[in-house]
């Protein structure tokens, strides 16, 4: 071939002397054999460990295993365990050239170990590419893995996909600070404030590993007790992992580290951070350029080195259980590295849930709790309003508030201002005792009862047993009546009742961060309730009801837990601070709250559980899908001898437009739900069980869709 711009006649033969050797060399590195990178098809191999054995991201459970690769010379220098690599997968058994399996997709995996031989006979497909030298994956980040894919019957690459966030080529090429050397050790500071709490932050400044649950009093002070037992820690040497349930939880917590021990000892990671600045905050991390973390769930994770305390704050939030597979709680993620690297755990909260009281009653970890004395000081007053002063009141009546909430609104406004708390909407009516309003529960199991559209007897929501003779074991009344449900018009009551005073929501739409100190009136769903400058001066907790009716095992514990962390916002009774809730003041939560005892209601709750062998006392799973194949696979799965199995009952069918929660039925579709629990120590033989089953109904490519998982958090 030919160029206009060539002399004629013009070849090799008139080419300059330089440029006949520059051809007749590129002609012989031509005739030696290139290595192609999507085959490597006759390219030589590593002299030394020339397997390697590969973790694919599929996520499916029966391909939950490590597969042998060839390695490349090539590759040799950087294909080391924990690297990210691409290799082809589903290649033919047959598809052999030149002693490599060839065919099959390009698909991402890890590098786990290099070995001198593999266990298959056959020949080995060999790496396609190694992504980046950046070594992502270590023994303990894969040990940690491993025992939370065990534990929730999940695929290991389901979660590293969770562990180790996407990568980002500009992020990685940054270089991460030096280490800085360990700080002074701090002072108790408010510790002090607890029976324990210099002793605890002493023995994690000396390099021990103490486990504690700890009842933090009331107020903005917790995130500056977190940051300093996160100092303790890296004075002794070691890191430290703060898991909060949400952004806002960690800018406090930032705010507090920043300002007890300046910039750059620690690393912010959540998940709205952005691709870019996420991951090079995790790369600081694992290349030990930062030796403490603060972060939503996402940071559960965190490959701290040295790790020497793991801490989290509200375990009883929704936030920390996981959406994607295989759902691991944050709270059994942290038992879980406490563990395996023998360090110290904090789980702390306003309020305390069965599972902590759980780990103190076990002996595991020690309460850490304030006197009595220090409780009073530190929270506000708490006055509740119940049924009858509801139907002795005229404005109750009226304006649906009742006169002592009105008090309390009014005089709060005086001095700053009013939170109004005020349930989701949403929650499914059930039954409950028209005279006391106790929710009726199912005789043989204690799920709630459920009325029928037919009109027919009760049923249970749990094991669907019908109930034809229920009475009231509270108060022995026979006749039942609708809980209450949803969340009233309570901003625009309360903005044409106070004209002059602003009215700012936070909720689903807009979450607000925090208010001015000035009078205003704050409305909020639970959970979204924003810090005020000084405290709140009064609050209101509104049908509460709606909170204590919902149809689930922990309505009583979750609705204690919202309360308590709105009434910590306000300013404690020395300072004229006041809560008003509206609920029958009979009922053992909101006794608790008049108290401020979390923890003697939670242990009263362990003991219950106990009695009726539910969670956490036993381990549980939840089964859903079509009743057919539900059906199959509770007949297929070999359970444990001890295990009990629970319906299967209908779900609820998911609505068309309305956001679909994890495990309900795709809109339309009509699921059931079994229920399998098993007794302390044979969780691990339960979760072996369903994980088989379920690998063995994919590997058989069964259509039919069955959602299997481990400790779900809502069994109503």
């Amino acid at each position: 071939m030919s160029s206009e711009n060539e002399p004629a006649g013009g070849g090799a033969q008139d080419a300059p002397p330089e440029q006949l050797a520059l051809i007749r060399e590129s002609v012989r590195e031509a005739k030696a054999p290139r290595a192609k990178p999507r085959t490597w098809r006759g390219a030589a191999l590593a002299k030394e460990l020339p397997v390697a054995r590969v973790l694919v991201d599929k996520g499916v459970l029966h391909l939950d295993r490590y597969f042998d690769y060839a390695v490349p010379e090539e590759l040799d220098a950087d294909a080391q365990p924990g690297v990210r690599v691409r290799v082809r997968f589903g290649a033919g058994r047959h598809r052999v050239r030149d002693g490599r399996r060839e065919g099959g997709g390009l698909i991402d995996g890890f590098l786990v170990e290099r070995l001198a031989e593999s266990e298959y006979s056959g020949p080995l497909a060999a790496l396609a590419q190694v992504v980046s030298p950046e070594r992502v994956l270590d023994e303990e980040l894969l040990g940690l893995a491993r025992a939370v894919a065990d534990r929730y019957a999940g695929s290991l690459a389901d979660v590293l996909q969770l562990a180790v966030p996407p990568r980002n080529a500009r992020a990685e090429k940054r270089t991460s600070p030096d280490p800085l050397p360990p700080p002074p050790v701090p002072e108790p500071g408010s510790w002090t404030r607890y029976e324990q709490g210099a002793a605890f932050v002493a023995a994690l400044a000396s390099g021990g590993a103490p486990r504690a649950v700890w009842n933090a009093l009331p107020g903005p002070r917790w995130s500056e007790e977190v940051a300093r037992a996160v100092a303790a820690t890296l004075a002794s040497g070691r890191g430290a992992l703060v898991v909060l349930p949400d952004g806002r939880a960690v800018a406090r917590a930032d705010a507090a580290l920043t300002a007890l021990l300046g910039e750059g000892r620690h690393a912010v990671l959540t998940a709205d951070a952005g691709p870019e600045k996420r991951y090079a905050q995790w790369l600081a991390v694992r290349r030990g350029a930062v030796r403490a973390v603060v972060g939503t769930r996402a940071a559960m994770f965190a490959p701290v080195r040295d790790l020497g305390l793991v801490a989290l704050w509200d375990d009883g939030d929704d936030s920390h259980s996981e959406p994607h597979a295989p759902q691991p709680h944050a709270r059994e993620v942290l038992l879980l590295r406490a563990a395996q690297d023998r360090c110290a755990f904090l789980l702390g909260g306003w309020s305390c849930t069965v599972e902590a009281a759980q780990l103190v009653e076990t002996g595991w970890a020690r309460p850490l709790v304030a006197a009595r004395e220090q409780v009073r000081a530190a929270a506000p007053l708490v006055r509740t309003v119940g049924d009858q002063d509801l139907a002795r009141d005229e404005a109750a009546r009226a304006a649906r508030l009742p006169t002592l909430a009105w008090q309390a609104v009014r005089d709060g406004l005086r001095h700053g201002p009013v939170l109004v708390q005020v349930p989701r909407r949403g929650y499914v009516p059930r039954m409950a005792c028209a005279a006391c309003r106790t929710p009726a529960r199912c005789r043989h199991c204690s799920g709630p009862l459920e009325g029928q559209e037919s009109g027919a007897a009760l049923r249970c929501g749990w094991c669907g047993r019908e109930e034809g003779g229920w009475h009231c074991p509270e108060c022995g009344a026979f006749r039942l009546r609708a809980q209450i449900v949803g969340a009233r018009r309570t901003a625009e009551e309360l903005g044409r009742a106070f004209p002059a005073v602003p009215v700012r929501t936070s909720g689903r739409e807009q979450v607000l961060d925090t208010v001015p100190r000035a009078p205003a009136l704050v409305v909020s769903t639970p959970g979204a309730e924003p810090v005020a400058e000084g405290g709140y001066a009064a609050a209101l907790l509104l049908d509460g009801w709606a909170m204590l009716g919902r149809p689930d095992l922990r309505a009583g514990e979750d609705a204690l837990r919202r309360w308590l962390a709105a009434s910590a916002l306000v300013r404690p009774q020395s300072a004229g601070g006041t809560v008003v809730a509206v609920a029958e003041p009979t009922l053992r939560p909101v006794q608790a709250l008049v108290r401020w005892d979390p923890v003697g209601h939670a242990v009263r709750e362990l003991a219950e559980r106990a009695e009726l062998g539910f969670p956490p006392v036993s381990r549980m799973a939840a089964v859903a899908g079509p009743a057919e194949a539900v059906a199959d696979f509770l007949r297929a799965v070999e359970l444990p001898p001890e295990a009990e199995v629970l319906g299967p009952v209908p779900l609820p069918i998911t609505a068309a437009g309305r956001p679909r929660r994890v495990g309900s039925p795709p809109p339309g579709e009509h699921w059931e739900r079994a229920l399998v629990r098993v007794p302390p120590g044979r969780g691990a033989a339960l979760a072996g069980a369903l994980k088989a089953a379920q690998a063995a109904r994919m590997a058989r490519g069964s259509d039919a869709a069955v959602w299997v998982r481990i400790d779900p958090p809502d069994i109503g």
